[in-house]
């Protein structure tokens, strides 16, 4: 059975899929590092709607006075990937604690099993005075709900 792309399959994974863009490369025609962060937050943003999350309103919600900030980013680059490519990226929380979310990302080509490039995104809720709170219940219980 096929599942439209903006839902998580069984086993917690999210893909997205992008088209690797002119403005997304370097001088030879790869992908520039900093992209595939750009690319992570993309495949972020999916991942929350999957849940029934709307990104706007989990990275900074000022109602419910929260925030959900990027802490701490890494990226492998395993092979290169060029202008015009389309990039099959595999979300799904490594771990989630008391206070962050931990995202790890695997990059393939559309079709295919050969690994491009690896990820992971730690954000930590954080409160309007800066500082690492728990993470909100509602949160907690949409990205655990979808498992």
């Amino acid at each position: 059975m096929n599942r439209p792309q903006n839902s998580l399959q069984e086993d917690g994974v999210h893909r997205t899929t992008v088209r690797v863009r002119f403005g997304d490369t370097d001088p030879y025609g790869i992908v520039y590092f900093v992209s595939y962060f750009r690319y992570c937050h993309r495949a972020i943003e999916e991942y929350l709607r999957a849940c029934g999350l709307k990104p706007e309103a989990t990275f900074k919600n000022v109602r419910e006075g929260f925030g959900l900030p990027i802490v701490e980013a890494w990226c492998r680059f395993r092979r290169p990937t060029q202008y015009g490519e389309l990039l099959r990226i595999e979300t799904r929380i490594q771990e989630l604690r008391s206070k962050a979310l931990i995202f790890r990302f695997e990059f393939y080509p559309e079709t295919g099993r050969e690994l491009v490039a690896e990820g992971s995104a730690n954000l930590v809720a954080i409160g309007p005075d800066w500082r690492a709170q728990e993470l909100p219940a509602r949160l907690k219980e949409a990205l655990t709900g979808n498992k």
